[in-house]
């Protein structure tokens, strides 16, 4: 037991304050519609809130239709998606929750089927917005894998459109209602592929040099910083090792620059930038593989990080927050297999109000079972019943 734990105190982040340290972060569902948002979104997002995390992020989402991994990826390229928007936001907000949005373009890594559908190349395909030819753009003209189409070399009055495309969709994101974006730079997505002495084969002033590589990212974080309240915290997500010649040291030095641009907070997670995952060579996948970056990346930058991979236990959680190697606990695929995962820690952790981490029409009847006697018989502290000794007889 825990008496006052770190996962459980509130954090202050620029004018934004999150009521614990838990953060749902950005994991795609794929289930828009030529962009647009549905009711899968808001209920989905919303379970979260009321479960008591602290930051809900929004799925990745895109400044431009032709960054789209999937046809049924979400978009925040045109001023008509704002109002679907706001209707995720106004959930979230209504259960306590603060809401983040992911903005991201997949570069050369677009136009791909769903990744329970073969995650395949998709060679004719019209594009997300308005059946538009669907081109594929990256730094330079060199694929994602051999079965990948070769995206077009991007120009300069490209990536400058491209910058443009990310301020607009922080504007609309502010309009939306959202308190936190965060910029994707991670797993392989245009922004690493910037940054990647492999993907990025520019000659120019875009490319070579590590800090030429990292001009596209500044002007794009530049560029967001200028279109958010100097208020609103921003995030950015890095992959903080690949496994094509991006190390640890080049994430600490972006980092110092992120954030003396105004970056918050840097999301640390790994890999993608080619189709071999990284945890299969390169960093070996136990509970909590990633968090070595998010300690390195915070000690030797002084920037606040996340923590995300295979953090699925309270206990686990806190420890990483104690021991200072992280600010913040991104719980992904164990809030999706536990949506109540906050109330399963708070108690466990032993917090005193842990029943009041969910609304009182929960919380009323969860914690009259505990104090029956039944919160060591909660399902995620057992295998199951087993044996009659680990019931109370009831009689006939």
């Amino acid at each position: 037991m825990t008496p006052h734990p770190i996962l459980f105190s509130p954090i202050a982040l620029r004018g934004v304050r999150l009521r614990n340290r838990i953060v749902l972060p950005p994991m795609l569902t794929y289930s828009a519609t030529n962009g647009y948002i549905n009711e899968w979104h808001v209920a989905h997002l919303a379970k979260y809130a009321i479960g008591g995390v602290g930051l809900v992020f929004m799925e990745s989402t895109k400044v431009d239709p032709r960054g789209c991994t999937t046809p049924n990826d979400l978009g925040l390229w045109k001023d008509d998606f704002i109002d679907g928007m706001r209707q995720v936001t106004s959930v979230l907000h209504r259960f306590g929750a603060v809401a983040g949005i992911q903005l991201g373009h997949s570069g050369r890594k677009a136009r791909n089927t769903l990744p329970w559908e073969g995650r395949a190349p998709m060679d004719q395909c019209p594009g997300v917005d308005h059946g538009e030819p669907w081109e594929i753009i990256g730094p330079s003209a060199i694929a994602h894998s051999p079965r990948a189409s070769v995206p077009r070399a991007m120009s300069r009055a490209d990536i400058q459109s491209q910058v443009e495309a990310w301020g607009q969709a922080a504007r609309r994101a502010v309009q939306a209602g959202f308190d936190v974006v965060e910029i994707h730079g991670a797993h392989g997505y245009l922004l690493h592929q910037f940054l990647s002495p492999t993907a990025n084969q520019r000659t120019d002033e875009y490319g070579g040099s590590l800090a030429n590589r990292m001009r596209f990212v500044i002007e794009v974080v530049d560029e967001v910083r200028r279109a958010l309240p100097d208020d609103m915290p921003l995030f950015y997500r890095t992959s903080a090792v690949d496994e094509d010649g991006w190390s640890l040291d080049d994430s600490v030095a972006l980092a110092c620059v992120l954030k003396e641009r105004g970056v918050d907070v840097v999301d640390c997670s790994s890999g993608g930038m080619t189709p071999q995952s990284i945890v299969s060579h390169a960093t070996p996948q136990g509970f909590g593989y990633q968090v070595p970056y998010a300690e390195r990346i915070r000690r030797e930058s002084g920037i606040l990080t996340m923590a995300v991979g295979l953090i699925m236990h309270a206990d686990q959680a806190e420890a990483v927050l104690q021991e200072a190697r992280a600010d913040l606990i991104g719980v992904g695929r164990e809030l999706l297999h536990n949506p109540h995962w906050v109330l399963d820690a708070a108690v466990k952790l032993g917090v005193a109000d842990a029943y009041s981490k969910v609304p009182p029409s929960y919380g009323y009847w969860l914690k009259k079972r505990a104090e029956a006697g039944f919160e060591d018989h909660l399902s995620t502290r057992r295998d199951g019943i087993g044996r009659a000794a680990d019931m109370t007889p009831r009689g006939d």
